[in-house]
């Protein structure tokens, strides 16, 4: 069942009215304000990672609300902007999950999203300068059902959980079938609480292996 649905087998299923009211308020809200990321990529978590590649899924929560940060997958930026401080910790952790010294020259996840990792925000949208300000227009019905989606017709998937935000999505995921990762937020506000130390990447790898897929390569960026 799972090898043989895409994901416009299950977004189909969400062409209803709170979705259109969600699509139609960012249209409005384009006309007037700077709203990102574009709405070319808005959805390149999908485009990227699709429906049967899933192996890991990593949930962000809202996109970057500075300048031209945001392109569709958490936590990633494109390659000519500046590492933000969040995935500057991600590195850092595993540099030091893997004892290595490796330097990241940019800040983009896409070969990341090619290997597998759905890298999911669970907010998709943002007004510049003004972050969650699309907290309440109806996203996160929409990415909850994407990852009781990925629970449900998907099988040994592992889901990174960072933060509050995070966690709170623990209860869409079937955990008799899939494995939960959490640690604190790699925000430099709350990494020192958990975050650094989790050896998410390694453990991933490991359980990876243990399913018999192949392992993430995390250093190809």
């Amino acid at each position: 069942m799972s090898n043989s649905l895409t994901w416009k087998d299950i977004l189909s299923q969400e062409k209803k009215k709170y979705f259109f009211n969600i699509i139609n308020y960012i249209k409005k809200e384009r006309l007037k304000k700077i709203i990102y990321p574009s709405s070319k990529d808005v959805f390149n978590a999908f485009l990227l990672t699709s429906f049967d590649k899933i192996k890991v899924v990593i949930i962000g929560q809202d996109p970057y609300f500075s300048n031209n940060q945001a392109h569709g997958l958490a936590f990633s930026v494109p390659k000519n902007e500046n590492i933000p401080p969040s995935l500057k910790n991600i590195y850092k952790e595993l540099n030091s999950d893997f004892k290595k010294n490796y330097i990241f020259n940019h800040g983009c996840l896409e070969n990341w999203a090619k290997q597998g990792v759905f890298l999911l925000n669970t907010i998709l949208t943002v007004e510049l300068g003004k972050p969650k300000s699309h907290n309440h227009i109806g996203w996160e019905i929409f990415t909850n059902k994407v990852i009781f989606c990925i629970s449900k017709y998907k099988k040994s998937i592992i889901f990174l959980l960072w933060g509050n935000n995070a966690h709170k999505k623990y209860n869409l995921i079937d955990i008799s079938k899939h494995y939960v990762l959490k640690a604190s937020h790699p925000s430099p506000l709350s990494a020192y609480r958990g975050f650094f130390g989790c050896r998410h990447f390694s453990k991933t790898n490991k359980i990876l292996i243990k399913c018999k897929k192949k392992e993430i390569n995390w250093f190809d960026i």
